[in-house]
């Protein structure tokens, strides 16, 4: 899967937390949903001045939008490799990130399990 691709898929699956995604899918679609809240600040730095509480309005309101997309995939990542998506909420510890990494960039698994669509 290609990075348009990417994003049209995750996108148009904005709150589907049933079924897998690919690596790439999931990893195209992260790049993604980094790159544009941080064309959001270079954008509102431009607009407003350095204390002016306005500056993060942009790039806020841009990665809550992003927020459900997000899980969304990566929910359907670790069923792409046999795990429940709320694996995902071992990232509020940070020594969860280590493993929740590992597992977004695992192979997948084959299919047969109860994740499969």
């Amino acid at each position: 899967m290609n990075f348009g691709e990417s994003i049209s898929t995750c996108m148009g699956k904005y709150f589907t937390f049933s079924g897998r995604a690919s690596r790439s899918e999931y990893w195209w679609f992260y790049l993604f949903a980094t790159i544009v809240p941080w064309g959001g600040q270079i954008v509102s730095s431009t607009m407003y001045t350095t204390g002016d509480p306005m500056v993060n309005l942009l790039p806020t309101i841009i990665s809550l939008a992003f927020l459900f997309p997000i899980l969304a995939a990566g929910s359907r990542r670790l069923h792409d490799i046999g795990k429940s998506g709320w694996w995902q909420l071992i990232s509020i510890t940070i020594i969860g990130l280590i493993p929740l990494i590992i597992w977004l960039a695992s192979d997948t698994k084959a299919s047969g399990d109860k994740y499969s669509q």
